[in-house]
């Protein structure tokens, strides 16, 4: 089945691209990396790809409409080019390509959608600028403008409320915020001098020279204000102020420094290149141009206000040089790069996270991962170093001196490792770390090595163009393939390790088996770079120069065949295929990072021939764990810390509640008295602009009737003219038309019979002329020879004449058509004039019907009028009766306070009588905590009676195991035995033959005497029992018996003791969480006597007057009634759960008292 790869994850971000950042919707979005746009899912860390096109030089610019369907990318090819995708379809289909025309262009720099997203604008690059705008789903160019004198352009964009006007950014240097509004220069701020205090700060304590003026390179927009970026690494937001059209700077927004970066100041001078915020505006992403990715919440910015808030990573932190080196590891899914921007990095490709990162002093050039996942082996500029991979860290382990190594690699095994040196291979061992062998042999710098499965073997290739095969225990040069017209750059060994493949220079694929190339596949003018094989040898890729990645099916096609995907935007510099052939990855100098899935054309992952189960160990070092463990220890110690603070603080704000309470509630009151003595104000201003108000409504009303009646009937007069006007105009022109209409047909009529006249004379005449001709003709025939020139003569005079006639008819035809057009200019003119007059007629008529338009107009505007009105009356209405039922209100309020004084003397009385039960009842949880304690001692010591009896168990089965070995052997002795007897019984049967010959007899019983007895059965004790194997017999069911009976007496006494176990942890859960109800009900109590106290607090400001005392003595005797029945009832809760803690402490006891007797002796 054919194998193809599809992209499962990247990381890495192509930084040289405008507006590389882009938000889809809330949780999705839009940046490109290598030649690909990468659709990436905050939330569920997934990514989705937008290929781009096929021979793409590189991306420039990316753009999204409004309605964030639509996505613009410039690329450029043979020349520039836009194409634009539909994100909505699932396949991300491809709209429209879009160029410049007949135009040549080079790039598009930068490009913007309408509001709409009917339109986009597309701003050439240098030296002519030129700004073309399409309407793209014709493919069709609107307009185009040269703005080549006015510099290097940056960024367009449309105007948000307008389609038709254009917005041209032209980028300075000078670093100041400008805004224009229709053209003028509304506000400005100077970056420099928003910055000053920062920078002074700064250089008091560097010695550093002071840098350039900081730059604003991206600004966004959102509802508050905008965002800009404030030179290296610095964000700043301004949001708009209460004065119009002016804005202020609110926070500022940093890129933090990198955990583990020895270059802290370049860490902290990228700069910003796209801003972008999310649709709902509550995140700010970032990009800068070291390719990297961040994020913040404008939530916590605003938290942060005043103070310098920091960016997040949006993912991962990103390589942003060359990717140099490449390895993976058999027994972890762990990724190792190395890369010209000094850093080593660990990535997870099945998790798709970065694991590790560090950066080190230099640059490093290869890297090498050991199979255990454990060890790291990277290549500086300096030394070649061995490091342990920790749980938070990479430390050195081991340093040799090899210089510059660009390539290294382990053996699969583990036990080597190959390291590059100039042209020299050294091979290492692992274990002791000593040099085994020393391969020499090429001429020039080796480019790659590669072991075998079995690691007997090691390819390598170099840039003389020389393949060789090398015995990693001998280290002789087994076989040998040169060709000096190409300088290779890649091998890879097939699985049984007899044919090699290698790319190079020479732009073709080679496969060499026995020292000789068998095949040579050409790739069409690209250079091949690095080249790998499936380890089911099915399948090899190859990475080109120009940044796709190829598949090819092995063997070897005669024809050229492969799958091509476009990949990176640089020549791919290392491939590697995991241990399980289900992943392939793909590093190059663009910096990004590329995981491909294996699988075959239905979409399914390769059969795996055994299932890989990764380890999880990590190495950690002692003195980190014990330092974590003392954290640990310290933290738990600060948390019990905080939580008695806690508590004290809570108890003091309680008390500080309280006092506050009480001084609101006195200020509501007088806030009360002084609103009432305001209402009434209010109440009687009202009155006195309700009075005014009708009578305005009425002298309106009067004016508006008056003013209603004249404009009908001047309305009605000016109809009536204009309706005459009309239908004079009409009758005239109906008239006009009637004569123009007869001089027409009498000028036809006339002009027909002139031409027929005339036509009919030159007929008549040109028939008496060919007569004459004819004539002569004969005449001629007759007198050719001597009438020769007369004939001549006649002709010539027959022609002018001839030509006279045909110019006097010409002239005839030239008057009549001046006439001709003269009559049509005269119709033209009058149908413009009646043209002209139905104008005047429709226009006046629009005036009659806007005249009527108006005046329903006016006719709605007083009913609307005559319901506000209504409205208000009803209005009015609606409050007296909310001022009456206040008023009711706060007659009842003033009853309730007065019972409320009566019930809260009650309610304290009560409230001591609670507290002093409650004492009590805290003793009693402190004792059934102490029983808990003794109860888990308890415990204790049933798991170590439980441990004595397993090792008791455990010495029974072992005497067991003695008895059985015991009884097998007298078992063996019994069956020896009677094997004897069998035998002696024969010889006896041969000698009762000799029964009458005593001597023969005597002989045969000599030799059975030999024969059976020996000299240690010899002295035997007399009497010995025969019964010994049915003794040996019983004695094994009796001890069988007893253990049968031992194990049941176990299993009933273990399970008695779960039982046990499992009531009394029930037991203590309830009484835990019967504990913890009495204590909230505790809670509860002491808050309603605390609400009732402020109660009467606020009711002892609120006392009225005796005529209000009198009305409310019911309801404070039914109230007083009420609060004594609630107390009864609780008084008999608490009666029922102290009930129910002595039941349960008698339960406690007994089965402590049962827990404690001794289990029955085995």
């Amino acid at each position: 089945m054919a194998t193809v790869a599809a992209p499962s994850h990247v990381f890495g971000l192509r930084a040289g691209v405008k507006n590389n950042l882009l938000y889809l919707d809330e949780q999705t979005i839009i940046f490109p990396c290598g030649n690909n746009c990468v659709r990436y899912n905050i939330d569920q860390k997934f990514q989705r790809f937008i290929p781009g096109t096929e021979r793409s030089q590189g991306m420039h610019a990316l753009a999204i409409s409004t309605n964030r369907r639509y996505l613009a990318v410039s690329e450029c090819r043979e020349k520039a080019t836009i194409t634009v995708f539909d994100l909505e379809q699932e396949q991300n289909r491809r709209r429209k390509v879009l160029t410049g025309g007949e135009m040549v262009v080079d790039e598009f720099v930068c490009m913007a959608f309408s509001p709409d997203s009917k339109y986009l604008i597309g701003q050439a690059g240098g030296p002519d600028w030129t700004l073309f705008l399409w309407m793209w789903e014709k493919k069709k160019v609107m307009a185009t403008v040269n703005i080549s004198n006015n510099g290097p352009i940056n960024q367009v964009s449309f105007n948000p409320q307008d389609n038709s006007k254009i917005c041209v950014l032209a980028g300075t240097e000078t670093g100041q915020l400008m805004m224009f509004e229709s053209g003028r220069l509304r506000w400005e701020i100077n970056v420099t001098s928003v910055q000053k205090t920062e920078s002074e700060s700064k250089q008091q304590y560097s010695d550093e020279p002071f840098s350039a003026l900081p730059q604003v390179t991206a600004i966004v927009s959102y509802s508050n204000g905008f965002a800009c970026s404030m030179g290296q690494g610095t964000v700043c937001l301004f949001e708009k102020t209460e004065k119009a059209d002016l804005y202020k700077k609110t926070r500022v927004i940093k890129i933090p420094p990198k955990r583990f970066s020895n270059d802290l100041s370049l860490t902290e001078k990228q700069k910003i290149s796209t801003l972008c915020i999310s649709p709902s505006e509550e995140t700010l992403v970032a990009s800068t141009d070291l390719g990297q990715l961040y994020s913040i919440h404008l939530s916590i910015a605003e938290l942060q206000k005043g103070e310098c808030a920091y960016f997040e990573y949006l993912s991962h932190s990103f390589h942003n040089n060359i990717i140099t080196g490449l390895s993976t590891c058999i027994r972890k899914p762990l990724i190792a790069t190395s890369s010209l921007d000094r850093s080593v990095r660990i990535w997870n490709f099945e998790t798709n996270v970065l694991e590790l990162y560090k950066e080190f002093q230099e640059e490093a050039y290869s890297v090498a991962l050991h199979p255990t996942g454990l060890y790291i082996l990277v290549g500086f500029s300096d030394k070649l170093r061995l490091m342990t991979l920790l749980m938070d860290d990479i430390k050195i382990f081991k340093e040799f001196t090899i210089r510059n190594c660009r390539e290294c690699t382990f053996s699969h095994g583990g036990h080597l490792f190959a390291a590059v040196n100039g042209n020299v291979i050294n091979i290492y061992s692992t274990i002791t770390f000593e040099e085994i062998l020393n391969l020499k042999g090429h001429n020039e710098k080796v480019q790659a090595v590669a072991f075998s499965l079995n690691d007997s073997c090691l390819v390598s290739c170099g840039m003389d163009g020389a393949v060789y095969e090398w015995n990693t225990l001998s280290g002789t040069r087994e076989s040998e393939s040169i060709l000096k017209t190409c300088s290779y750059t890649g091998v890879a060994i097939s699985p049984d390790a007899k044919t090699f493949f290698a790319v190079g220079t020479d732009c073709s694929l080679k496969e060499i088996h026995n020292s000789q190339i068998l095949k040579e596949m050409s790739s069409r003018d690209v250079v091949c770079t690095t080249v790998a094989l499936s380890r089911s040898g099915r399948t090899i890729f190859i990475g080109t120069s120009t940044g796709t990645l190829r598949v090819i099916k092995y063997p070897l096609m005669i024809q050229n065949d492969w799958i091509e995907y476009q990949a990176h935007a640089g020549p791919i510099t290392k491939m590697v295929i995991t241990f399980d052939d289900q992943f392939l990855i793909t590093v190059s100098e663009d910096g990004c990072l590329f995981i491909w899935k294996i699988i075959d054309k239905e979409g399914q992952g390769l059969k795996r021939e055994k299932e890989l189960i990764y380890s999880e160990e990590i190495l950690t070092n002692k003195l980190d764990f014990d330092e974590k463990s003392k954290m640990l220890l310290e933290l738990n110690a600060k948390v019990e810390e905080l939580q008695e603070d806690n508590k004290c603080q809570l108890s003091l704000k309680d008390t500080e509640y309280n006092k506050k309470i009480n001084e609101l509630s006195e200020k509501c009151m007088q806030q009360i008295i002084s609103l009432n003595a305001e209402k009434e104000v209010l109440k009687k201003e009202k009155d006195n602009q309700q009075e005014a108000h009708n009578k305005a409504i009425s002298d309106i009303l009067e004016r508006h009737d008056k003013e209603l009646h004249d404009m009908e009937s001047s309305n009605n007069q000016k109809l009536m003219l204009e309706y005459e006007k009309y239908q004079e105009l009409q009758l005239k022109l109906h008239n006009v038309q009637q004569e123009y209409e007869q001089q027409l047909h009498s000028m036809e009529e006339s002009k027909t019979q002139a031409l027929e006249d005339m036509m009919q004379s030159y007929e008549a005449k040109m028939e008496e002329k060919m007569i004459l001709v004819n004539q002569y003709q004969d005449e001629s025939q007759q007198r050719f020879k001597e009438f020769e020139e007369h004939i001549r003569q006649e002709e010539e005079d027959t022609d002018a004449e001839i030509h006279d006639i045909r110019m006097k008819y010409e002239q005839n035809l030239r008057e009549e058509k001046k006439a001709h057009s003269k009559l049509k200019v005269e119709l033209d003119t009058t149908k413009k004039r009646f043209h002209d007059l139905q104008r005047e007629i429709e226009n006046g008529n629009l005036e009659i019907e806007k005249l009527k338009q108006e005046v329903q107009r006016l006719q709605a505007v007083i009913k609307s009028l005559e319901n506000d009105i209504t409205g208000l009356k009803t209005a009015i209405q609606n409050r007296d009766g909310i001022i009456q039922d206040k008023e009711k209100n706060i007659f009842q309020l003033k009853k309730k306070n007065d019972t409320l004084n009566k019930t809260l003397e009650v309610m304290e009385f009560r409230a001591e009588y609670m507290q002093e039960q409650i004492e009590p009842k805290e003793n009693e949880i402190q004792q059934q905590k102490d029983q808990m304690v003794e109860m888990e001692g308890e415990l204790k010591e049933f798991h170590k009676t439980n441990i004595q009896l397993e090792l008791k168990i455990a010495e029974l089965n072992l005497k067991l195991k003695t008895k059985d070995t015991e009884v097998h052997k007298e078992l063996k002795k019994v069956q020896d035995t009677g094997v004897l007897v069998q035998r002696f019984k024969g010889d006896l049967y041969k000698c009762v033959k000799y029964i009458q010959d005593p001597q023969r007899l005597k002989e045969n019983i000599q030799e059975l005497y030999k024969k059976y007895v020996q000299p240690s059965d010899v002295v035997e004790k007399p009497g010995e029992d025969t019964d010994v194997p049915k003794e040996n017999s019983r004695h094994r069911e009796h001890y069988e018996n007893v253990i049968i009976k031992l194990k049941k007496q176990l299993s009933r006494d273990t399970n008695i003791f779960q039982a046990k176990n499992t009531k009394l942890m029930k037991d203590n859960v309830t009484l835990m969480k019967e504990i913890n109800d009495l204590r909230q009900e505790l809670h509860t109590v002491r808050m309603q006597l605390r609400s009732f106290e402020s109660q009467s607090s606020l009711n002892k400001h609120i006392k009225g007057s005796a005529n209000t005392k009198d009305l409310g003595t019911d309801s404070a005797g039914r109230t007083s009634l009420m609060m004594q029945q609630n107390f009864e009832e609780t008084e008999k809760v608490i009666q029922v759960q102290r009930m129910e803690i002595q039941r349960l402490k008698q339960k406690i006891l007994s089965q402590t008292s049962s827990s404690r007797t001794k289990l029955p002796p085995l």
